[in-house]
């Protein structure tokens, strides 16, 4: 599958919230973004997605603009406000959440049996917003790669919870190499850091 958007914008009630961005992502490549902490970053991922209708410029998958495919095709992970988990929530329950969004049986002992076979079991009771964060993402992670139909992930700012750019790197390399389209929007990690060179919100290529 081959995700590329051209140019798209968003334009939100008092001006641009993402100006004019370009990227094309591909099976098995990771591709990073960087931009501004703020909406824009979010958005783009929204776009990338087919969640959200750009302004302008258009989003195709595999040559086409299908908005439906891009949806049932990719998966946002923890993007602030929208996808991220509400923090009181213990694991179990945000595990079971995510397994019936993706497709799968989602009772106790589903959900018993994906953290088992997560190395989490332990984890159940916990409240999510008390996770070390490269559990988090790895988890949200490994969730969404889970859904029925997914080939795209997007990570929204894993740099948000964590400074360790090794971590979330690492396991976003994993997926990639798993066949999966990957792409992580940064928000905060200085561009010295980035493992790679990455696309820039606002810079269309």
């Amino acid at each position: 599958m081959r995700v590329s958007a051209d140019r798209v914008t968003v334009a939100g009630p008092h001006g641009a919230v993402l100006a004019p961005t370009s990227l094309t992502v591909e099976d098995g490549e990771l591709a990073l973004v960087h931009g501004e902490p703020g909406p824009g970053v979010t958005a783009f991922g929204l776009t990338l997605t087919g969640r959200m209708k750009p302004s302008t410029g258009v989003v195709t998958v595999d040559g086409a603009a299908d908005e439906a495919k891009l949806r049932g095709r990719t998966a946002v992970v923890d993007a602030p406000g929208v996808s991220e988990p509400e923090g009181a929530l213990p694991v179990r329950v945000v595990v079971g959440e995510e397994l019936a969004l993706g497709g799968h049986p989602a009772g106790k002992q589903d959900v018993a049996a994906w953290l088992a076979g997560h190395d989490a079991a332990g984890l159940a009771n916990v409240r999510f917003e008390n996770l070390e964060p490269a559990v988090r993402t790895r988890l949200l992670t490994e969730l969404a790669a889970h859904r029925k139909g997914v080939r795209m992930l997007v990570l929204d700012t894993p740099d948000r919870h964590t400074s360790d750019v090794a971590g979330w790197s690492a396991l976003a390399r994993e997926h990639a190499a798993r066949g999966l389209a990957v792409v992580v929007l940064t928000a905060t990690t200085p561009l010295a850091s980035l493992p790679g060179a990455p696309a820039r919100l606002g810079e269309p290529s």
